[in-house]
């Protein structure tokens, strides 16, 4: 009988984070809106898409501190002025997954998830649950944004 597999966590981790990425994606698409309308001064849109670039922002911070030691907010650097269409937002999202993909091709085994890192606060922390903390408020951030669409799909369960 095969034993669990090494990288059972991992491949859990990189599931709930995929699901993440594939929910604004897909929540950005289906505004079909452009400008002015995708614009913060366009109305409800300026809210809906703060959330989904703060969700975003969330997790290229974890994997851009953990790749690049480049732990500032990146919200600062993504404002939702720059990024005034689906098409500009979709491309960040996806930069945002490349950058969690390259960090999690980094990890070997379940093992590394035990590895401590100090946070920005000063603090260390373990992987794990630098991960699950991660998730839990992309997660957050991405169901307030669908709370903000009243023409989108309910938002998904979140089993975080």
């Amino acid at each position: 009988m095969k034993g669990p597999s090494p990288r059972a966590q991992i491949t859990e981790l990189d599931e709930e984070f995929a699901r993440l990425h594939r929910n604004a994606c897909e929540l950005v698409s289906i505004t079909g809106l452009e400008p002015p309308e995708f614009s913060p001064a366009g109305g409800k849109t300026g809210p809906f898409r703060k959330e989904i670039l703060r969700g975003a922002a969330v997790v290229e911070q974890t994997f851009g501190g953990l790749t690049a030691n480049l732990w500032d907010d990146p919200f600062e650097w993504t404002l939702p002025e720059t990024l005034n269409t689906p098409r500009l937002l979709i491309e960040y999202l996806n930069e945002v997954e490349t950058t969690r993909r390259r960090a999690f091709d980094s990890l070997r085994g379940d093992e590394d998830l035990a590895r401590e890192v100090v946070v920005p606060s000063g603090q260390r922390q373990t992987l794990l649950s630098l991960f699950r903390e991660t998730i839990s408020r992309a997660a957050t951030l991405q169901s307030r944004a669908f709370e903000l669409r009243d023409d989108a799909p309910s938002a998904p369960a979140n089993d975080y």
